[in-house]
């Protein structure tokens, strides 16, 4: 990865929306950008992040929308793989895979995150989408090895 497509990747990961800002993508950006206020606004994902920091994950439970949190994980990766894509990344087949497995992973981790208990700990609705983040990207990259796609490029050569 290239330090241009690293750069995008990581502002998207710490704001989705700043990345395409820097591909001078602004309409997707401002897209974006308002997706992001929107859903975390509505779903009160700062108020739940603070709880689950904190290690009150009942009252994290408490806070969350899950109408509205279920949302973040799709907009989330999307603003992430787009970035990194536009920034001259993702060339190789299915390289899209890990972003869109973590994107599901993501929501279901959101969906049984009132449930799971991991070690005794329910991790609730910060810690277990973020868990489920990272399985899905390891996944979607062993999918992305076993998977055989033939490069069009190649082919009509």
């Amino acid at each position: 990865m290239k330090n241009r497509e690293l750069e995008r990747l990581l502002w998207c990961v710490a704001f989705p929306g700043f990345g395409q800002f820097l591909n001078r993508k602004y309409f997707k950006g401002i897209v974006l950008l308002v997706l992001e206020f929107l859903i975390n606004i509505r779903s009160s994902m700062n108020e739940v992040i603070i709880h689950s920091f904190r290690g009150d994950v009942e009252k994290a439970i408490q806070t969350t929308d899950f109408e509205w949190l279920m949302f973040y994980p799709c907009v989330y990766m999307f603003a992430i793989w787009d970035a990194y894509k536009d920034a001259g990344g993702g060339t190789p087949p299915l390289s899209f895979l890990p972003f869109v497995i973590a994107a599901f992973f993501g929501t279901i981790g959101v969906i049984y995150s009132t449930d799971v208990r991991i070690a005794g700990f329910l991790l609730g609705p910060v810690w277990l989408p973020l868990l489920s983040f990272f399985a899905g990207i390891c996944i979607g990259k062993i999918l992305q090895k076993l998977i055989k796609v033939e490069d069009p490029d190649k082919s009509s050569a």
